[in-house]
């Protein structure tokens, strides 16, 4: 949607023009602007105002957010010289350009080498902690011009949605004018115009005999990331068994690549018995006679990287070279899917927690039912894509995500926190799952109620589908034997009914109920007095206990 503002006469028969000529989308905003872009922000894709630039500012700048969700803003100054892009980028300046086309005035934009760092690649080299090489301020313009760029992702790290102008492949294409963004920690032999991103996914296991010096170790190190094409940049860590920590020829050789590099790795070392344990391709009896363990290299490489995973497989990628007195061997920590379940809230956009936003806008992919995704489509960036679910089993819902995920995308499943169970029993280590928890709707409606929920408090569907109406009544019937306050959702037709009547042998006559929700206005009965007719399922009714009081037309219950 495009909002049109403006304040006086001239202002408003601009706009109106303007908003005929942009099309059904576009529509002139009437009554005071403050308050009706406050209350539209969350929906526009655009605005346009007929202000001065001052003003505009003024009136945008608390809530301005993020480059990536806030909508583009031109103003037209009174006079119609001038249409400035203030905010959105190339959406902003194809804006300016339009409407200064149409109004005959002089379009102000941004050049993309003005806005360099405010691009993609800004947020993969801070989601990757990634080491760059090339020239990114000429990539980055580049993205930003519109101009065709490829990403070459074999590992398959989860990347978020790219541009339009941006394609994503797993091996290198054939060579062409476009820049490639490689994202690896192998030297991948690409010709061309090329940046590479070099994530830290490595982990180096060294072992040594008494007195080694530094160039031997870093010698080795040299010769196996020539053989295994590895790109040393990509180390996070350097490993080796207890008895050699104090070695000060690996000691020396981890300081000088952390010199080299611009990074400072740990030096991790490990009981002969833990390292035992590792299983490895090529251990050694000669090794297990002189420290204990039958592997150093290859079994300390493993081990340090599966603690550094958090949980992500690793895998050997160079198995152990061995030169004058030193081995070496590397191991990497494997990317996996990203998977996040995120609560929307109950409807209302102020309700909505700040990570759900950002983490809706860092995904490639969304999930969801369409009620739930037509109220967070316009927090999307562009290239997002957005698959709708039918109605119906959430087991389903969370597999389709979950298979997303699997394949190396970076996904957001959005609903409630009741997917992430279903997530879970399907997943495994080839992703990682997280939940984003939102306001809930009993939240917010006690919140609207006064203070309700005091210490102890249920919550009942009163449609639960996988269960029948006897289980839900012995449900209603515990609550309401403990004397807690109850939240009941869901109530559809006579079942709410019925759940009063029983919460009612239980509570006094004087005990509060009230009734709020999504587009409700809030209301507080007395447990005799309130009429359940007419109740909305998409209401939280909430049902005081023997100590909750009515306040000022709202609930309060004593902690």
């Amino acid at each position: 949607m495009i909002g049109l503002f403006a304040v006086t006469a001239k202002g408003r028969r601009s706009a109106g023009e303007l908003a005929a000529h942009l099309g059904a989308d576009a529509a002139v905003v009437e009554g005071a602007v403050k308050p009706a872009l406050r209350r539209m922000w969350p929906r526009l894709g655009a605005a346009v105002f007929f202000l001065s630039t001052g003003a505009t500012v003024r009136l945008i700048a608390p809530l301005l957010t993020d480059r990536h969700g806030d909508p583009a803003v031109v103003c037209v100054d009174e006079d119609s010289g001038y249409a400035v892009a203030l905010t959105g980028g190339p959406a902003a300046n194809a804006l300016a350009e339009r409407v200064g086309e149409f109004l005959g005035c002089q379009p102000v934009v941004t050049t993309a080498a003005e806005s360099v760092g405010a691009t993609v690649l800004d947020e993969l080299v801070e989601l990757l902690d990634a080491t760059v090489d090339g020239e990114f301020a000429d990539c980055a313009a580049a993205m930003l011009a519109g101009e065709p760029v490829r990403v070459v992702n074999p590992l398959r790290f989860p990347l978020p949605a790219m541009p339009s102008n941006v394609t994503v492949h797993e091996q290198p294409p054939p060579a062409g004018p476009q820049w490639t963004v490689v994202v690896d920690d192998r030297l991948l032999a690409v010709e061309g115009r090329v940046l590479r991103l070099v994530p830290r996914t490595l982990v180096i296991g060294v072992g040594s005999s008494s007195g080694v010096r530094a160039g031997a170790v870093t010698g080795l190190l040299a010769e196996l990331a020539e053989r295994a094409e590895l790109d040393l940049r990509a180390v996070r860590a350097f490993a080796t068994v207890d008895a050699k920590s104090a070695e000060q020829g690996i000691i020396d050789a981890v300081d000088d690549h952390g010199f080299w590099q611009d990074s400072a790795p740990e030096l991790l070392h490990y009981p002969a018995d833990t390292l035992a344990e590792v299983d490895v391709p090529t251990p050694s009896e000669d090794v297990l006679a002189e420290v204990g363990t039958p592997s150093v290299a290859e079994a300390a490489a493993l081990h340090a990287a599966g603690e550094l995973a958090g949980g992500s497989p690793v895998e050997l990628v160079a198995a152990k070279l061995k030169g004058d007195k030193a081995t070496v061997a590397a191991a990497r920590v494997r990317p996996r899917g990203r998977l996040v379940i995120v609560d929307a809230g109950p409807g209302a956009e102020d309700l909505r927690a700040p990570r759900a936003e950002a983490e809706l806008r860092r995904a490639a992919v969304v999930v969801g039912l369409e009620a739930d995704l037509d109220r967070v489509r316009h927090l999307l960036r562009q290239g997002t894509e957005v698959r709708v679910s039918a109605p119906g089993d959430e087991r389903q819902r969370a597999a389709e995500a979950v298979r997303l995920a699997v394949s190396g995308r970076s996904v957001a499943l959005v609903g409630s926190g009741a997917l992430i169970g279903p997530a879970l029993e399907q997943a495994d280590e080839r992703i990682e799952i997280a939940g984003v928890p939102g306001v809930s709707a009993v939240s917010a409606a006690a919140a609207e109620l006064g203070a309700p929920l005091g210490s102890d408090h249920a919550v009942i569907s009163l449609a639960d589908a996988g269960a029948t109406w006897p289980v839900i009544e012995q449900r209603v019937r515990a609550v309401a034997e403990a004397d807690v306050v109850v939240c009941l959702r869901d109530n559809a037709d006579w079942r709410l009914g019925a759940a009063l009547d029983l919460l009612r042998l239980h509570r006094p006559p004087r005990t509060p109920v009230g009734v709020a929700g999504p587009g409700i206005s809030a209301d507080v009965a007395t447990i005799t007095g309130f009429d359940p007719t007419g109740v909305r399922p998409a209401a939280t009714v909430v049902v005081g206990s023997s100590r909750t009081r009515a306040v000022g037309g709202r609930m309060v219950t004593p902690p």
